[in-house]
């Protein structure tokens, strides 16, 4: 099928590279170059990257799909279907109308639950069992088109990280699958349901603060779910200092120690510290303008008494 690709991040850039081996990807959408770095340079999208360098594709970068000259240039394509992952933003109406058999979205969860912006990373946090990948029909509401196709995955422990790169392949099968179906006219959408539905809001740097008195697994799933980006967070004061440091927890696991929330206790090869329950042992850890390092070196460093975050 002559397919029109929409996409951003690396998970989608890896989408679309299996993509062009099955299909004529005849046109790409990515994001505007952005800032990265403390050097704010502009760096382009993993699918820009990919679609010009690697790929040799056609591609446009525009701020909003409704510029003009982007409803006419997708038109000219004449695409068969439009095929969307992570990009981070809304087709238009106008647009969805263009292809011959519309659009459909790879979304990293078994829909309904998790529409939205960040599907893995509330499973995550929300301590569910199961995830997964939904191939949809694009419509005028977010997320809530017929489904094609879903595929599940056992959450067993994972960061964010590493449940997307897991659900990127299976993603990856299940559009294979879905556009099959849909040009051999063998595969028909199925509404999704009216109940279970909740909505994935993109996470905050803020929401990353820890609260030291939530019960340990609440804590450690946070941990999980805010890596890599943009990281569980808290702030470091030292014994009888009222001034203190953000340190970025990057892993964390339950023990069977309990101590007061928010003290930390470094031992000879581990670093605890207390919640609502039993203790955490802090596995990785960033502190304020250094490098990651174990949590146990880290806690090797800290002198004196009376260390508490919080």
């Amino acid at each position: 099928m002559r397919v029109v690709f929409a996409g951003t991040p690396g998970n989608a850039a890896a989408t679309l590279g299996r993509l062009v081996q099955l299909h004529e990807v005849v046109g790409v959408i990515s994001r505007p170059d952005a800032p990265r770095g403390r050097s704010s340079r502009l760096v382009e999208s993993e699918v820009s990257a990919a679609a010009e360098s690697a790929l040799g594709l056609e591609l446009v970068k525009p701020k909003s799909l409704k510029e003009a000259g982007i409803v006419e240039w997708v038109r000219e394509l004449q695409p068969d279907i439009g095929v969307v992952v992570a990009y981070g933003g809304l087709i238009p109406p106008e647009l969805l109308e263009i292809p011959v058999f519309g659009w459909v979205n790879v979304h990293y969860s078994i829909l309904p639950r998790w529409r939205g912006a960040a599907p893995v990373q509330r499973a995550i946090l929300a301590g569910d069992e199961v995830t997964g990948v939904t191939v949809f029909g694009l419509v005028d509401e977010l997320d809530a088109g017929p489904v094609y196709t879903v595929s599940e995955l056992q959450i067993t422990g994972q960061t964010a990280g590493e449940l997307l790169d897991e659900l990127t392949p299976l993603g990856a099968q299940a559009l294979m699958r879905a556009l099959y179906g849909i040009d051999n006219r063998a595969l028909s959408p199925l509404p999704q349901a009216d109940e279970g539905v909740t909505y994935a809001q993109k996470l905050t740097v803020a929401e990353g603060e820890i609260d030291w008195r939530a019960p340990a697994e609440v804590i450690e799933r946070q941990v999980r779910a805010y890596n890599p980006a943009p990281l569980a967070w808290t702030t470091l004061y030292p014994g009888g200092d009222p001034a203190g440091e953000r340190l970025q927890v990057l892993a964390a696991q339950p023990t069977d120690v309990e101590l007061p929330p928010g003290e930390v206790r470094p031992q000879k090869r581990r670093t605890l510290v207390g919640t609502g329950t039993q203790a955490l042992e802090l596995a990785r850890v960033r502190p304020a303008g250094r490098k990651e390092m174990a949590g146990a070196d880290w806690g090797r460093g800290l002198r004196g008494d009376g260390w508490r975050v919080g």
